[in-house]
């Protein structure tokens, strides 16, 4: 097998953290499964001795039999049995912790890596490793039955057991040759199958435009998917044509070697029984070594499936502030941006990276600051600073004064609920006590989403409504977090004019009225007057800061915290 990547040996910890519990379980079953094996070949030696035995056999003989057919067929069955358990176990506690990593990982990095290449790791990579270990399950017992039929060939007669081995070898040797050249096109299909998650996602995701438009249907389907289908399904029968090719050569020197001792039987002056008893126990052999050589294939493809995960795990290291207080922060008067800059790598070779900042804002208690600037101007990236999600490159973060660190990172965010405007609406709440789904049912009611949704079991009954109405079911959960702080990204852009008019003119002013400090990100600015301070976003920088008409003067001051 291939070494991982440079950089990437904190996996093999990270794999060995995840297979040590199930070390002494599999070190069982592989014991088993050798006895099973080794009894097998010890049977085979018996027959063969039967067979060609003067004698009647006896009760005893039949009876050594029996014993060891029991071994034999038992224990290739409980070492299956426990391997195929200890496989899927190890597979679970993989797709747990990949899970894990992801979200522990800083949201940058999972911005990076896009979702259909994750998407693909969490269900292609996974699964072809689960595959491999359904498939690698049978194998100690294999390998034991090749191990003790060679010792047997090799007390029948070592000369044939030479020429034999010599054979084995040489089909080894091809095996692996072709291995090598097999597992660069399964890794070739591995790429190109992260591309066909991005054109699923497109036929998924774009139905309503592709039946719009032919000319893109022609193009997602016709050009784009079927293309990276066919690349795959070239890649992968290539790879598997190389085995078969290598696995009919393995015969055809098997059989080259089965009819070279038939022919040099006479010369070599073995005595027929001997011979007999070799190629019976030989051709039996076969299917161990064939069972064993069909593992290659999903050896190489597991080892493409660990790679990616194993790259994903090198990007995805968790952040230093996981292991900080589990308890939110308590804030006292305000939050403050204070040079703070955020900086996005270059996405071509060459290109300025887009840059954020520098921005000094003071965000204070209780106040209602809304957000505006066009498209790519920085207003969610900046959202994201203030919110604790992204780390400034450089400047500072704080609470209250003090430095938001990596040890107090996490107890920070545990201020603040947001909605997105590329939000997920999880459809479970996170407190099920009775206070709560009374709470969440009278806002559905408010909501004007109780008539369409229905809280089950602390879940909601369906999420499949309209733009609008998912939005109120998130803002369902944002308001049962009862955090301090509350952003909304745009959430009044798909809400019509007269639930508009209410979250802005009803909802907003209880939320500032119950203390909360509210970030609301909006183009609406016929509503402007809610808010204590509008700031201008324009590329990467606030541009303006203004308090609208009507505020009390004492609002006024709220401009001089913004530079």
């Amino acid at each position: 097998m291939n070494a991982l990547p440079p950089g990437l040996s904190p996996f093999a910890t990270d794999m060995w953290r995840l297979l040590k519990p199930f070390a002494g379980v599999a070190a069982v079953a592989t014991l088993i499964g050798s006895v099973g094996g080794l009894a097998t070949a010890a049977l085979l030696e018996q027959i063969n001795s039967a067979l060609h035995g003067s004698a009647a056999i006896s009760v005893s003989a039949i009876a050594g039999l029996a014993v060891l057919a029991v071994f034999a067929v038992g224990g290739h069955t409980v070492a299956g049995v426990l391997n195929s358990v200890t496989g899927q176990r190890v597979v679970a506690a993989l797709r747990k912790d990949v899970s894990l990593r992801i979200m522990g990982a800083p949201i940058a990095a999972v911005e990076r890596m896009k979702s259909h290449r994750l998407q693909a790791i969490l269900n292609e990579d996974i699964d072809t490793i689960s595959d491999f270990t359904s498939e690698f399950a049978g194998h100690a017992s294999a390998f034991a039955v090749t191990a003790g039929c060679a010792i047997y060939l090799f007390r029948l007669s070592p000369v044939l057991f030479l020429v034999s081995a010599l054979a084995l070898v040489v089909g080894i040797w091809i095996n692996f040759a072709a291995a090598r050249a097999w597992s660069r096109n399964f890794e070739k299909a591995r790429a190109g199958e992260d591309e066909l998650q991005k054109h699923y996602r497109s036929v998924v995701e774009g139905a309503k435009e592709l039946r719009l438009n032919r000319m893109r249907r022609a193009q997602v389907h016709g050009v784009r998917l079927s293309g990276a289908a066919d690349l795959v399904a070239r890649l992968k029968a290539r790879a598997l044509g190389l085995f078969w090719a290598a696995e009919g050569t393995n015969s055809a020197i098997f059989f080259l070697v089965v009819v070279w001792i038939l022919a040099a039987r006479p010369s070599l002056g073995i005595d027929a029984q001997v011979v007999s008893g070799f190629i019976i126990v030989l051709l039996f052999v076969k299917g161990p070594i064939e069972e064993l050589a069909a593992l290659l294939p999903f050896l190489s493809q597991a080892q493409v499936a660990f790679r990616r995960i194993a790259r994903l795990s090198a990007e995805f290291r968790k952040e230093p502030h996981a292991a900080g207080p589990a308890q939110p922060a308590f804030l006292a008067s305000q939050i403050e941006l204070r040079q703070a800059r955020y900086r996005f790598e270059a996405r071509q070779e060459g290109a300025k990276p887009f840059e954020v900042g520098p921005i000094d804002l003071r965000l204070r208690r209780g106040e209602t600051l809304f957000i505006v600037g066009g498209n790519g101007s920085g207003k969610t990236t900046l959202v994201k600073l203030l919110l604790g999600l992204y780390q400034p490159s450089e400047g500072r973060l704080l609470l209250d004064g003090a430095p938001v660190d990596d040890r107090s990172r996490e107890a920070y965010r545990g201020l603040c609920s947001a909605i997105f405007s590329d939000y997920h609406l999880f459809d479970e709440l996170v407190a099920q006590d009775a206070e709560h789904i009374r709470c969440a049912g009278e806002l559905m009611e408010r909501l004007g989403v109780a008539d369409k949704v229905q809280l089950v079991d602390g879940m909601f009954s369906t999420t499949d409504v309209s733009t609008g109405q998912r939005k109120r079911l998130a803002l369902v959960h944002a308001w049962l977090e009862d955090r301090p702080v509350v952003m909304f990204d745009e959430w009044a852009a798909d809400q019509d004019p007269e639930f508009r008019s209410v979250f802005y003119r009803e909802l907003l002013p209880e939320l500032k009225r119950e203390g909360k400090t509210l970030i609301v990100v909006s183009h609406d600015d016929r509503y402007f007057d809610v808010a204590d301070r509008v700031i201008r976003m324009s590329a990467g920088r606030i541009v303006e800061a203004f308090v609208p008409p009507g505020k009390p003067k004492s609002s006024r001051a709220f401009v001089a915290d913004v530079r």
